[in-house]
This record gives C-alpha cells, sequence and structure tokens, in this order.
C-alpha cells in the first residue's frame, strides 16, 4: 500500500479526534452548569391564592425557645426579631439556619417591646402600652431616635410608603415614616364583620397578612378597602412533643422577597418554619 493511500485515513482519525474532544468540551461544561447554577426556589406563594389556604412545611430552624416573639422581619440574608415581655425585652439579629443570635440589644425593664419593620436601613420598634417607639441603625443597632403614638403598639410592618400598625383592635394605622403621625386608619372586616384582635404584621404581594391573637390564623387583608380577601390556617403546626409548658401562641411572620420565602414561628417555640401555601382541600 503507497503513502497516498493511507492520507485518507489519518484525515478521519484527525476529524474523529477533534469530534470526540468537543463533545467531551460540551459535557464538561454542561455538567458543570449543572451542579453550579443555583437550583429554582419553589415559591412559597402560589401566583392565585384561594380564600381559605393552609400550609405545608418547606424547611425547619431552631429558633430560641425563650425568645417571646413579638416582631419578625427577614433581610437580606437575616431574621431580625423583637422579643417582649417586662425585664426581657430585646431587639436581635438572628442567623436563619442555626437560629444562632448574632447581635443583640435588651430594653429598660419598664419596656414590653411589640411590633418591628424595617425601613429605608432602620428598624422601628414598638412598645406595648407604653406608647414609645425606637428606631435603631439597621448595621450596629445604635438608636437614632424615639417617637411617640396615641394606641397601643402590637404589630408593624412597611408597604414602601408608609408603616402600618396594630393596636389588638379591628383597626389598623397608616404611620408617615419620617413623623410618625397617623395618615389613614382602616376597619379590618370580613362579610361585614370587624375582625378583632389584629397583632403581628407583614406586608407581602401588595398585601397585608396579619396574625389573630391566641389563634392559628392569619388573614390576607386589603390595604385599600381593609377587608379580609384570605384565611390561612396553621394549626399543628408546632408539634405536641415538642411542645412545653412555656410555649405560647403563633405569633412571627417574615417574608423574603427575593426567593419569595414564608417564614413563621411563634412565642418561646423551639423552631421556625419556612412554608408553602396551598389550598385547603373540599374534601
Amino acid at each position: 500500500m503507497n503513502d497516498d493511500m493511507k492520507k485518507p485515513d489519518s484525515k478521519n482519525k484527525i476529524v474523529w479526534s477533534l469530534f470526540l474532544s468537543a463533545l467531551f468540551i460540551i459535557g464538561a461544561v454542561f455538567i458543570f452548569l449543572n451542579y453550579n447554577t443555583p437550583r429554582e426556589v419553589r415559591s412559597s406563594l402560589p401566583e392565585e391564592l384561594t380564600p381559605k389556604m393552609t400550609y405545608a412545611v418547606v424547611n425547619s430552624y431552631p429558633h430560641d425557645p425563650r425568645a417571646f416573639t413579638q416582631g419578625l422581619v427577614y433581610h437580606k440574608g437575616y431574621l431580625y426579631e423583637s422579643t417582649g415581655l417586662y425585664s426581657e425585652s430585646s431587639l436581635r439579629q438572628v442567623d436563619l439556619e442555626t437560629g444562632e443570635v448574632l447581635r443583640k440589644v435588651d430594653l429598660s425593664d419598664e419596656f414590653f417591646a411589640e411590633g418591628l419593620a424595617i425601613y429605608d436601613n432602620q428598624l422601628v420598634q414598638l412598645t406595648w402600652r407604653e406608647k414609645v417607639g425606637f428606631v435603631y441603625a439597621l448595621e450596629d443597632f445604635s438608636i437614632i431616635r424615639q417617637f411617640t403614638y396615641q394606641t397601643q403598639g402590637w404589630g408593624l410592618t412597611y408597604d414602601d410608603q408608609r408603616l402600618i400598625l396594630s393596636d389588638g383592635t379591628d383597626r389598623l394605622y397608616f404611620l408617615d415614616p419620617n413623623t410618625f403621625q397617623v395618615v389613614d386608619s382602616l376597619s379590618i372586616t370580613y362579610q361585614g364583620q370587624a375582625i378583632q384582635r389584629l397583632n403581628e404584621l407583614e406586608y407581602i404581594r401588595g398585601e397585608i397578612y396579619a396574625n389573630i391573637w391566641q389563634t392559628d390564623d392569619i388573614v390576607r387583608i386589603n390595604p385599600l378597602t381593609g377587608e379580609v380577601v384570605g384565611w390561612i390556617d396553621l394549626s399543628a403546626i408546632l408539634p405536641d412533643d415538642i411542645r412545653t409548658t412555656d410555649t405560647d401562641v403563633l405569633n412571627g411572620i417574615a417574608y423574603d422577597p427575593e426567593s419569595d420565602r414564608l417564614f413563621i414561628t411563634g412565642k418561646r417555640w423551639p423552631k421556625l418554619y419556612e412554608i408553602r401555601l396551598v389550598p385547603v382541600s373540599s374534601d
């Protein structure tokens, strides 16, 4: 066989070698992207919410069982928590995954801390009957100012324009975040009946979520009309076998808007839950 007859085989080998190398590179890139691209986070809230929802637990995290949770906020990877009771009230920054308290400021013994909201890199904290609020710098918890209000302080949230305050009645108050003066208020109703004991608040996707004190219910409120547009039943989310004589009621709603995650806990609960809302079965 002469040299001219061998040349096509050599060219074919080169072509096959290049082809196989290309396949190897493509496969390696695919594997790299598959293992290094963050998986899609499953939303806590479906696009369409029904009037009656319940929950599925997505994750559970440790929570300080001594924390008498009054206000809860999620912000850029951390939980911020207001805990109550006289001589025990505090403001905390908490690691979500471990429940570790990373930073803590204790209030004076005469204050019973309540609701909490974040506004313009500031934490705004209410007190219960003292009618005094505190504004802290988010970065180091230094106190920026104090303010007063005319009602009791229960829950607090922020709708990107105003602070929204509950006082344990059927009313919500809208405050100017710079002056803390009331600029509007709403009576909250469901089918014409006033809904009392509105407590912890969270503003989520254009609605106000409110825990009803001493129940396992959260209501979804239209902030323009005050009408309750939906109920969320969180019954039995904290198992009986981890409850103690100190375990108190559900109270703590936090929302992560970037990953669309919803967190709930309660007063002196040992767990904090990430939940997904699901429609109540018609069965």
